[in-house]
């Protein structure tokens, strides 16, 4: 049988009010960056995937392009369009790549820089544009 005098020596475990205050908010923290930069990664991989596509449907560069429209109006992004692309001649035909930056503002003067970048090329290079 236990005693008062001995309950008061065993040690309580779990976590105070403060430290779950500290951890919800580190928590929401991470949740809002999260949702500020998944439609971002959503919209990067749907334009690697226009890119492909376009890529099959076309053999000339206008025609590259003009597919590559028609997909970012199916697929509601905007970041790049078709005359944004990089493309050029491969040796299994046309290389289409692409580079963009996107800005998220999260607080005051504070934003995060996400750079995205992407291409067909078998090498994973992007293919440079000849100008």
């Amino acid at each position: 049988m236990q005693t008062i005098n001995d309950r008061r020596f065993t040690q309580q475990s779990g976590i105070s009010l403060i430290g779950l205050i500290l951890t919800l908010g580190v928590l929401v923290m991470i949740a809002m960056l999260g949702m500020k930069v998944v439609p971002t990664v959503v919209e990067y991989l749907s334009i690697k995937k226009a890119i492909v596509i376009a890529k099959q449907a076309g053999s000339t560069v206008r025609d590259i392009q003009i597919s590559f429209d028609k997909q970012s109006a199916a697929g509601y992004f905007d970041a790049v369009s078709g005359k944004d692309l990089s493309i050029v001649k491969g040796a299994d035909g046309m290389d289409v790549s692409f580079a963009y930056t996107k800005k998220i503002p999260l607080f005051g003067p504070a934003s995060l820089l996400l750079e995205y970048e992407g291409t067909t090329a078998k090498s994973g290079a992007p293919a440079k544009r000849l100008e």
